[in-house]
């Protein structure tokens, strides 16, 4: 396990100043591809969005997390939706077995796939035998949007029943235990139901969410956010993400590449890691989105009056600056970013 003081920024740092955590866990983004296209998603993604990690990818993440955190280490294999490529999957299982790197903490899913119970009891004991820890369902109005809830119930009852209920968690228990229809109902209907979920599971509004969620939630004026940074957010995050091309995301930071994996092992991101090295990482680190505004001015961003948070205005920021070529090894890589909507 990595000491604090082999990152270069805490060395640098004061006694008495927040250090950068060490990365405890990471979420191996297997693709961005999903049958779903969820309103709330940080990572946009949806059935025509690609890539799909390489199994060498996924092992040298996971051997670089362990270096990094040692037996306190914790991979989830997330998208996108994994199951959408179930030999992919088993294989990367099967490789991390091969490889003595100890169990997936968590595999994610919508449940989708789940349409018999023959296909579920299937699926689980081979996830059991390649040593799955936890199996999370994804269970809210949004994704209810796209898959039914009866193959979701199918899935959470037999995986109880199979693994345990400490291994299954819903996300959320309680709209599985009361669901609303989502799929024929009316626009505003849906965008009530929206407002109502997020009211009470607050997210980020960044990737598609910074779009017409975070529209239906604005009410914060840009004044109301201009002194907040980012630097925090940063500092305290005790994980990453990694998408199917190597990019890493601090946190759940989609579209903010600090680093590849391709380029440099992830355990020496970690060290290496120093905010004032990227000026538009530097900028968010000090200023917040705000700081970012005078870059924008000339490709033409527009202020909104209102934004939901900060991760809205940041969002949309990188929305502009990406549509006009900004520097894409930080702002990053496409399929984190749609076109941007006017404001």
């Amino acid at each position: 396990m990595k000491e604090l003081s082999g990152n270069i920024y805490n060395r640098q740092a004061g006694r008495d100043e927040p250090k950068f955590k060490l990365w405890r866990s990471a979420g191996l983004m297997l693709t961005y591809k999903c049958n779903c296209s969820c309103e709330f998603c940080y990572y946009n993604c949806s059935p025509d969005r690609n890539g799909l990690m390489p199994i060498d990818t996924a092992i040298g993440a996971w051997q670089s997390l362990k270096s990094i955190a040692g037996d306190t280490a914790k991979i989830h294999i997330t998208g996108g939706e994994p199951f959408l490529f179930w030999g992919h999957l088993q294989e990367v299982l099967k490789q991390a077995q091969k490889q003595k790197l100890g169990k997936v903490d968590m595999i994610e899913t919508n449940a989708f796939w789940a349409t018999s119970e023959k296909i579920v009891r299937q699926r689980l004991k081979i996830l059991d035998q390649l040593g799955m820890g936890r199996l999370k369902i994804s269970c809210d109005p949004f994704h209810q949007q796209y898959v039914d809830i009866e193959p979701l119930r199918r899935l959470a009852g037999i995986a109880a029943e199979m693994l345990g209920p400490s291994r299954v968690l819903i996300r959320w228990q309680k709209y599985l235990d009361n669901p609303i229809e989502m799929k024929n109902i009316s626009a505003d209907e849906r965008n009530r139901n929206y407002i109502s979920a997020i009211n009470r599971y607050p997210c980020r509004f960044t990737g598609r969410a910074a779009g017409k969620l975070a529209e239906l939630l604005a009410d914060k004026p840009i004044e109301a956010i201009a002194s907040v940074n980012c630097k925090s957010v940063f500092l305290a995050a005790k994980g990453v993400h990694i998408d199917p091309f190597g990019n890493v995301f601090s946190g759940t930071c989609s579209g903010i590449i600090i680093a590849n994996i391709n380029q440099t092992p992830l355990e020496n991101i970690w060290r290496q890691f120093h905010p004032t090295r990227n000026e538009l990482i530097d900028t968010l680190f000090n200023l917040g989105p705000a700081g970012l505004l005078d870059r924008t001015i000339k490709p033409g961003y527009k202020k909104a009056k209102v934004y939901a948070g900060k991760c809205h205005l940041c969002t949309k920021i990188r929305e502009c600056l990406f549509k006009n070529g900004f520097d894409r090894s930080t702002i990053g890589p496409a399929e984190c970013y749609f076109e941007p909507i006017a404001v």
